[in-house]
């Protein structure tokens, strides 16, 4: 079960939020290429190991992925373009933090590789199975709003602990966690399909 799935469950506390966004005249587009810019700042600062400012604009990342859609139906300007641009942004910015991560030297770059294949391939099987008309899935173990959260929970354990449990900081543990589970998940989410495909 992934944080996704709570989603309706939260947007009480974020229509305020959404509502004084609109009444500023942010579109949802300019939400979601926000998040990209912020992702990519995300991916330089974890790749110049500023571990803080990492972790700092993946929570921006995190508060724009969540306003846009929210923004979108709440205007009336909600269409499949803006979906599908939502899901190109995302996955660019997966691949820009998680590449900052290991490309600036926190754990080796096979681990990095092995976390972000188990990432995409996750997130490519949740929107797959709408491409194929079982509607969009976003169960299993992992999904990108859990990703985030643990991102921004591991960098801070390594800011404030200062611990290398094996020798390596937390956010490398993470990596290695994504790479088991993102796995994970994506075989959850291909066999919930593939039983309700004719």
């Amino acid at each position: 079960m992934t944080l996704d799935q709570y989603r309706p469950h939260v947007m009480p506390y974020i229509e305020p939020v959404v509502r004084f966004v609109a009444r500023c005249r942010i579109t949802p587009a300019m939400l979601t290429v926000a998040s990209l810019v912020v992702a990519m700042g995300a991916g330089v600062a974890f790749y110049f190991r500023q571990e803080l400012m990492g972790v700092l604009l993946v929570a921006c990342n995190a508060i724009f992925d969540a306003l846009d859609g929210s923004l979108a139906r709440l205007t009336g300007t909600a269409s499949k373009r803006g979906d599908f641009l939502d899901h190109v942004i995302d996955r660019y910015s997966d691949i820009f933090i998680i590449t900052g991560i290991f490309a600036g030297g926190f754990v080796s770059w096979q681990i990095g590789v092995f976390a972000l294949t188990g990432v995409l391939m996750s997130s490519y099987l949740g929107t797959q199975s709408q491409a194929v008309g079982v509607g969009r899935y976003y169960g299993g173990l992992l999904g990108r709003a859990d990703r985030l959260v643990l991102i921004m929970l591991a960098g801070a354990a390594d800011i404030l602990l200062a611990l290398t449990p094996g020798g390596l900081p937390f956010i490398a543990w993470l990596l290695i966690l994504f790479g088991i589970f993102g796995h994970l998940t994506a075989i959850q989410r291909f066999w919930y399909t593939w039983q309700r495909l004719p």
